[in-house]
């Protein structure tokens, strides 16, 4: 049963959702870990799997060292799975529909919370002169105020950034461009490094398109954001697993605490489908219903 009802979902990304062989072919590796894993332990069908195996698998792969990326899109492929075995009547219900648990949340990526953001960006103060501190908070500054990717900062161009309109232009995986609001305070920051700290930067290489550079003057990678993460963490005292998706996870989580819907936050990350964003946004119980008492009109 197992194989049958995965085969139907592997024809259904192909044939319907036009899925490329790669993507596809993940998919289909990461349910025959998944299946592995429940038949050892005596599953035999889909319909025997409920929220607490899947959890027990997600944490089981974590102690194994599995990354968290590798977990999130594990996550991403049971949640596919399941919801497409319940729209064609396989299950009766979605278990995947809500996950969002405690165990969860310790299984999947770290956010910080505002105060620890605020904490985290001062690592770097705005005010200081030393041209790779300035450098440092701005990058820090847009990669929380947009939510970037890591490889969508380092390769941000120039002609990117809309200073009038407040906007970024980003191209994301497949090629993909969307638009990405960005906030007042990251601009400021931006926009003082642009005047007062690339210009010295490009000097070595005065024809460089992109926003961030090195002292050489070339574009920086993604190992060395990852560094400059990994300063500001340690100054600012957070002892979390951070990395630079912590960030555009807390991006989406405080957008989604603040009231933004889900659909507007899957744009800006540009995520194809819902169901990743799912997986990247996190909002306790007690906010939610903070929210739902200041906004809903029966609240």
């Amino acid at each position: 049963m197992f194989d049958r009802d995965l085969n139907l979902f592997i024809d259904y990304l192909v044939t319907e959702r036009g899925l490329s062989s790669n993507t596809t072919a993940a998919y289909r590796s990461d349910l025959e870990e998944f299946r592995d894993w429940l038949t050892e332990r005596g599953f035999k069908e889909w319909s025997q799997v409920d929220r607490e195996a899947i959890l027990d698998y997600l944490d089981a792969e974590r102690d194994l060292g599995r990354e968290t990326a590798t977990l999130a899109r594990r996550l991403v492929a049971v949640k596919m799975l399941s919801r497409f075995l319940t729209e064609e009547g396989i299950l009766k219900k979605d278990v995947t529909a809500v996950m969002d648990s405690p165990k969860l949340w310790r299984i999947l990526p770290d956010f910080l919370s505002e105060a620890e953001v605020d904490a985290f960006l001062k690592a770097f103060p705005a005010s200081v002169k030393e041209p790779f501190e300035m450098r440092n908070r701005a990058i820090l500054e847009v990669l929380y105020s947009s939510g970037l990717r890591v490889s969508e900062l380092a390769r941000l161009p120039l002609t990117a950034v809309d200073f009038d309109n407040e906007l970024l232009r980003v191209v994301g995986k497949g090629s993909k461009t969307r638009i990405v609001p960005i906030g007042k305070v990251a601009l400021r920051t931006l926009r003082r490094y642009l005047a007062d700290v690339r210009p010295l930067l490009a000097e070595k290489n005065p024809r460089s398109p992109y926003v961030f550079l090195s002292k050489s003057g070339r574009p920086l990678n993604r190992e060395w954001i990852w560094n400059v993460v990994k300063v500001a963490a340690a100054r600012a005292g957070i002892h979390k697993n951070i990395h630079p998706h912590t960030l555009r996870h807390s991006f989406a989580s405080h957008l989604l605490a603040h009231g933004a819907d889900l659909r507007v936050i899957q744009e800006m990350l540009g995520h194809a489908d819902i169901s990743t964003t799912e997986i990247y946004t996190h909002i306790d119980s007690n906010r939610l219903a903070a929210i739902h008492h200041k906004f809903h009109p029966r609240g």
